[in-house]
């Protein structure tokens, strides 16, 4: 009866290692591996103590390998398929009256080094360029006010914004083109932040989806909106041309023994009142973290929350240790980060507060009242776009992983990955 139990046991861990070896790459796909091989071992010794010497041993590791090889196509999300699978939303044809504006001093100068102006004409699509002084949030109404049906904006995450906003307002279908720097939102659209020309093709045959936006008293956000550290470091007027080098100058000024706080207070999930985060990201859609320092990526933008994400950080020790945990890739594991959903967020203070949003710096009155605006966007993606954030390409979880193999094996269909919350 313990050869039987022992060797069930052992078959389900070697099942499941088996199917992370087989599905993930890198350092999961080596532990997989090294645990499938050690369960596959205790099988052999269990069975070849018992009466048939080792027959059962054989066809249970033949069943396993079996099952590993066909568990892809038993839950149906592997990373391949996900790769493979068109984008979501739904298919449309050409913009009637399609209006591109665009930043040309962005990112570098894409829109020039790109043509843009001249691939945009070559598709039909009227050129619209932001000019010193211009307001680009009138030259959208005054696009969507001349019959454009389509708009798209070539430019950084917060000039997506401002045009996104305009959008709304009118439900006017939208197309992000990425000219900016680092494109964070083009990124998590499934836009591939290479093809900056190939994005015009969002106003030509292409699929369309609605997306989430957010709000900070108001004001319109695609990515995030952060408080505290990284909302003080983009203030600084020498951030644009030395990142690096700035925040790590200032840092020791901000979280040091002689740091006044950063003076604002919210309620966490626990209902209890915080008052010493040294950073706040309220972002569109929940991040998967890994590291702080370029925020990660989403695996979807139509959850209709905000993600929360609060660093509290009190003595040495803490910031030893969250160096320690971002330096690997690991930010979660650090025991004063708080992360969780909602649809509303509030934040406090008794002046007005620093806040970088799309990566642009401001400062507002409290209360900074965060919201999600559910499906307000229509976002066109190119059909030869990828389609898909880099968070929801990546494996699922182990913990999906287990669910959704027992849910399988109960005759139930296994959850879409791309829809859980990390």
């Amino acid at each position: 009866m313990l050869a039987l139990v022992l060797t069930f046991v052992l078959v389900v861990v070697t099942g499941v290692a088996a199917w992370i070896a087989v599905t993930r790459r890198g350092l999961g796909r080596v532990v997989g591996a090294l645990v499938v091989f050690a369960a596959a071992v205790g099988v052999v010794v269990v069975m070849l103590s018992t009466e048939d010497h080792g027959l059962g041993a054989l066809v249970v590791l033949a069943l396993v390998a079996i099952s590993a090889g066909t568990a892809r196509s038993a839950l149906g999300h592997d990373p391949a398929t996900l790769r493979e699978a068109p984008n979501l939303g739904t298919p449309v044809g050409p913009a009637r009256r399609g209006v591109l504006i665009m930043n040309p001093k962005s990112g570098g100068g894409k829109a020039e080094k790109f043509a843009l102006a001249d691939e945009a004409r070559a598709r039909g699509i009227e050129p619209v360029v932001l000019s010193p002084g211009d307001d680009l949030l009138q030259l959208a109404r005054d696009a969507i006010a001349g019959g454009a049906d389509v708009v798209g904006m070539a430019g950084g995450d917060g000039s997506q914004a401002l045009v996104a906003s305009v959008a709304i307002q009118h439900d006017v279908a939208f197309v992000c083109i990425p000219a900016g720097t680092r494109n964070h939102f083009a990124l998590d659209l499934g836009l591939d932040r290479d093809d900056v020309v190939g994005a015009l093709d969002g106003f030509g045959d292409a699929v369309e989806r609605r997306i989430d936006l957010a709000t900070v008293n108001d004001r319109v956000f695609v990515n995030n909106a952060s408080l505290g550290v990284y909302a003080k470091i983009v203030q600084s007027p020498e951030y644009r041309d030395a990142k690096r080098d700035t925040a790590l100058q200032m840092l020791p000024d901000m979280l040091g023994p002689d740091a006044d706080g950063f003076g604002f207070t919210f309620r966490g999930p626990d209902e209890r009142t915080h008052g010493d985060a040294v950073l706040v990201l309220v972002s569109n859609n929940h991040y998967v973290l890994t590291r702080m320092s370029g925020f990660g990526t989403r695996r979807r933008l139509d959850a209709g929350v905000l993600g929360v994400t609060a660093i509290e950080i009190a003595t040495a020790a803490d910031v030893a240790q969250f160096v320690a945990a971002e330096s690997v890739g690991r930010v979660g594991s650090y025991r004063g980060l708080h992360d969780w959903t909602a649809p509303e967020f509030r934040v406090d203070a008794r002046e007005p507060v620093e806040i970088g949003i799309d990566g642009e710096a401001l400062v507002m009155d409290p209360p900074l009242v965060f919201r999600t605006i559910p499906g307000a966007l229509r976002v066109r993606i190119p059909t030869h776009a990828p389609g898909r954030s880099p968070a929801a390409l990546a494996s699922p979880s182990i913990r999906w992983t287990v669910a959704a193999l027992l849910g399988v094996a109960a005759g139930r269909p296994a959850p879409d990955p791309i829809a859980v919350q990390d």
